[in-house]
């Protein structure tokens, strides 16, 4: 049995997913613009991915843009049955590859065809709507407008479900009112975690929470104490950062959680499925002092 399979299952919906997932950011060019440099690897990727279990994979149609869905579709369609895309919208791409807002209805309906076109479905499993108030984190504004164009498409028949991304607790809130929101998308890590209290609050109202960058670099350093994570080394400097990863799914277990993917085979931080195998296998289920939430709990965030 595969660690995708062995590490439990979360429903988004109606919809049954591993809680390992796999994001395809990585897998259009530098800075999510333009082709990868290397395309066979990018599908030798996905392919490996879904063949070890992996059946959540989260993407956008403006990552490239368009260029990852496209990869998405050569590499797995048709589509294995248990298999969930999960993408956004509201965003769009510059000719400088810059990020741009794109919340107006026709944009947003635009982007929901795209999605569609691209990978080549009758219909979006889940679609997260990505709150673009400010483009790097959460910040407050009305999402009412753009949720209702949103929900209108679920209507009809376009969109299965419907999360959001990049939000506040205010704006799920607001969200709810409008909709059902079976998933929330933010930015949480070790070094990032602000959410913390919210998600407890998702937990308790069975809402999916699904970090982005869990694995990514801490912009602060962290120091880690290796007798309260049960070896004496951690070994591959991804198999530290895959530990770290795994801090939401101990800090919650009911929740899902994926790791950002990579786009070669080759990358020596494509931790996404080979550091998983050889790290997870008790996070989030071990309890004692000295577990695996102890070893999470010996990690000291650097003060500057």
């Amino acid at each position: 049995m595969s660690i995708a399979h062995q590490s439990g299952t979360f429903n988004l919906g109606d919809r049954i997913v591993h809680r390992i997932g796999y994001g395809a950011m990585q897998l259009a060019g530098r800075g999510v613009f333009g082709p990868p440099k290397d395309r066979d690897a990018a599908l030798s990727v996905l392919r490996e991915a879904v063949a070890s279990g992996v059946n959540h994979i989260d993407t956008a149609d403006f990552y490239g843009p368009h260029v990852t869905n496209q990869i998405i579709r050569e590499a797995l369609h048709p589509y294995l049955n248990d298999l969930t895309i999960v993408t956004k919208v509201s965003a769009r791409r510059g000719e400088d590859g810059s990020w741009i807002p794109a919340m107006s209805r026709d944009e947003l309906t635009q982007a929901v065809h795209d999605n569609l076109r691209h990978l080549r479905l009758d219909v979006l499993p889940v679609v997260n709507l990505r709150s673009m108030f400010n483009v790097h984190q959460p910040a407050e504004g009305s999402i009412e407008a753009p949720l209702t164009v949103l929900a209108d498409l679920q209507r009809q028949g376009l969109v299965r479900h419907i999360g959001l991304s990049n939000v506040t607790p205010t704006q799920i809130a607001e969200g709810r009112r409008i909709c059902e929101i079976v998933c929330v998308q933010n930015y949480y890590n070790l070094a990032h975690r602000a959410d913390d209290a919210l998600i407890d609050d998702l937990g308790q109202r069975g809402i999916a929470y699904v970090p982005f960058f869990p694995a990514r670099r801490l912009h602060a350093p962290a120091v880690i104490d290796p007798k309260r994570c049960g070896s004496p080394t951690w070994g591959h400097a991804d198999a530290g950062r895959a530990r770290l990863a795994a801090a939401p799914r101990a800090k919650c277990p009911s929740h899902p959680w994926h790791l950002v993917g990579r786009a070669s085979p080759r990358e020596p931080s494509r931790c996404a499925i080979d550091a998983v195998a050889t790290n997870f296998g008790g996070i989030g289920r071990d309890r004692r002092p000295g577990g695996s939430c102890g070893a999470l709990s010996a990690v000291v965030e650097a003060k500057d």
